[in-house]
């Protein structure tokens, strides 16, 4: 089964949040379907079934390989570079 290589240099504590929602999604004036908290720096971005996909753009740009959900009640965690749960 393949594993995260990135979850143990994550920082810890996690990043605080830099926003509640999804600054693209706000300056586009586009809504987003559900959020993704990066693990490496805060960003808030929406997830792949919003319409311009920001959480993965933001990995794309920056190279910061695990994010978790940002969504009340959910506590799962997805690594962009090995394509896993983490």
């Amino acid at each position: 089964m393949k594993q995260c290589t990135h979850a143990d240099a994550l920082p810890h504590p996690e990043p605080v949040p830099l926003g509640e929602t999804c600054p693209e999604c706000l300056r586009d004036g586009t809504d987003p379907v559900q959020l993704r908290l990066c693990l490496t720096c805060g960003h808030v971005g929406c997830c792949d079934s919003s319409p311009r996909r920001h959480a993965t753009e933001h990995h794309r740009e920056t190279g910061h390989p695990v994010m978790r959900t940002h969504e009340p009640g959910e506590d799962w965690r997805w690594c962009f570079v090995d394509h896993v749960l983490v």
